[in-house]
């Protein structure tokens, strides 16, 4: 008996898209992407944040010196370098000035003594005695004084210098700093815009680069949702030629049929 197939089929110009899709995405997906033109990129160090890696790689240690001629300005010896040089001469005319006043004095005791007729007597030898022993205390207190508020004010000009020194050790540093941190915030900023422009460019790249495949995508998905919804129109059947032996049976069946009519009764 024949055989009859029935296939279904989608209209014309639908297969005449599918074809076409398959054109594409086989030519689109044989050609390998260029990655490289939309890999993340690390934005490099801004010449303001190199600035301040400099400042503080070289200012490492630089109140060093602050602190090395701070040191000079104390111990036992550092007032030295801060006594008058003028300090001996007010010493020395200080000194002249008293034994000056000394020696009238001595002169006094003399005139006394003539005057009251004991003049070369031992009266006289204990007052200049006595006399002698004060001035000779009183100039060492003076001389001694004199020395010593040297010493003072030597010394409280070390101990000035000293904390002067060790102030424009901490100020250096402070202000290194603060150089640093103004240098490296900026140097962020300006990091901060060109990563942003790099992640932009990336961006703008791989959508370039997508463009092609989200496009073609949209294409299918149209080609697809028209054979599934518009695609069973037409119907073909076919029926096989019959075989030389089926058209043989075929006529020997008929012919039997009327060569051998039913009897009835």
């Amino acid at each position: 008996m024949a055989t009859s197939t029935v296939q279904n089929l989608p209209a014309q110009y639908i297969s005449d898209l599918g074809k076409d899709y398959g054109t594409q995405l086989a030519g689109l997906t044989s050609v390998p992407l260029n990655t490289d033109l939309y890999a993340p990129q690390v934005a490099g160090q801004d010449p303001l944040q190199q600035q301040a890696y400099n400042l503080t790689e070289s200012g490492i240690g630089a109140y060093q010196p602050f602190m090395t001629q701070a040191a000079a300005y104390s111990g036992p010896q550092a007032y030295q370098d801060f006594m008058s040089p003028y300090q001996q001469q007010v010493i020395d005319a200080s000194l002249a000035a008293f034994d000056k006043q000394a020696g009238a004095g001595m002169s006094n005791i003399g005139q006394q003594a003539a005057m009251s007729g004991n003049l070369g007597g031992g009266r006289e030898g204990v007052q200049r005695a006595e006399f002698q022993a004060n001035s000779d205390m009183n100039r060492a207190l003076l001389q001694s004084g004199l020395l010593q508020q040297g010493f003072t004010q030597a010394n409280q000009l070390a101990n000035q210098a000293f904390g002067q020194q060790r102030n424009l050790a901490t100020q250096q540093q402070q202000l290194q700093n603060q150089d640093v941190n103004q240098l490296g915030l900026l140097g962020g900023l300006q990091q901060a815009q060109e990563q942003a422009q790099l992640t932009a460019t990336q961006e703008q790249n791989r959508m370039r680069a997508q463009e092609p495949y989200e496009r073609l995508g949209q294409y299918g998905s149209g080609v697809m949702g028209l054979i599934s919804g518009m695609g069973n129109q037409y119907q073909t059947s076919t029926v096989p030629n019959p075989t030389p032996l089926q058209t043989a049976l075929g006529t020997a069946s008929v012919l039997g049929g009327i060569f051998n009519p039913r009897k009835d009764g």
